[in-house]
């Protein structure tokens, strides 16, 4: 029905009137963002802009100063984190880097089921095991599995932490800037398969947090626009990227050009 809005319930991310403050610094700035299921996400911004913050607010991380959160219908402070966090699949630069490089790649993607980093006394059924292998195969690293995560390129290792973050069959996958670091071949390896996720109907809703619109996959439906800490603009991708937005956000006139379902931006 026009003009119906979902009860916040209802929606995987429900953001309303949001702030996050630390000290006197306000990281966000009343934000209003609305997810549904079978929506993907970009969230395009600067340095410092909040992006990570909000990515942080919506992975159960943090928790609102003012306004109010609901995540896969719970709200954020009267639900226990422990209990939504494994319903939400998250790869960040901060999670690599407590991975063990001793760790075989099999057994950093099967330890998400048990929420811990490093494989320790826990037991795995043999589903969990397959599920595992699925999953690398999956990201086109199926051969690495024996190997161990600290011989890996880092374009492998982007591919085994999305991965890791799929384990428990999320409801909401969140990917912080995931092709950052990585050489152009890789890029667009990596950026080949998360569009083959985005497009798959089964997939969970995501959102994939970046700087630059060339890493936006194919199938991603919806762009959310940040820049001191607050939003610039919001809502379907054709109708919120364009260069007149990005020039806004980015605090620099750009022209954005569309080649297929791919971008490219410049200073004008």
């Amino acid at each position: 029905m026009d003009g119906y809005v979902p009860e916040p319930t209802d929606l995987v991310i429900s953001v309303d009137s949001a702030t996050v403050r630390r000290g006197r610094a306000k990281l966000l700035t009343d934000v209003s963002w609305h997810v549904e299921l079978d929506e993907r996400w970009v969230v395009l911004g600067p340095n410092g802009a909040g992006k990570t913050t909000l990515l942080n607010l919506v992975a159960a991380r943090t928790h609102p100063t003012a306004g109010t959160v609901h995540l896969l219908g719970e709200r954020m402070g009267a639900v226990d984190v422990f209990e939504l966090r494994p319903r939400i699949g998250l790869a960040t630069a901060l999670l690599a880097e407590q991975i063990p490089a001793d760790e075989t790649v099999a057994n950093v993607v099967v330890t998400a089921a048990w929420g811990v980093v490093g494989r320790w006394r826990e037991e795995y059924d043999t589903l969990d095991e397959e599920r595992a292998l699925a999953l690398l195969s999956q990201l086109g690293v199926a051969e690495l599995a024996g190997r161990l995560y600290g011989t890996l390129s880092e374009g492998e290792r982007k591919r085994v932490q999305i991965a890791r973050a799929l384990m428990t069959d999320p409801e909401l996958l969140l990917l912080d800037e995931p092709a950052a670091g990585l050489d152009l071949g890789a890029r667009e390896s990596l950026v080949q398969r998360l569009s083959a996720l985005a497009l798959d109907p089964d997939a969970p809703a995501i959102v994939l947090v970046t700087h630059h619109v060339e890493e936006i996959p194919p199938g991603f439906t919806h762009a959310l626009l940040i820049a001191d800490g607050g939003v610039v603009a919001s809502g379907l991708m054709d109708d919120t990227l364009t260069g007149e937005n990005l020039s806004k956000t980015f605090g620099i006139p750009l022209e954005l050009t569309r080649n297929g379902d791919r971008y490219t931006a410049r200073a004008v």
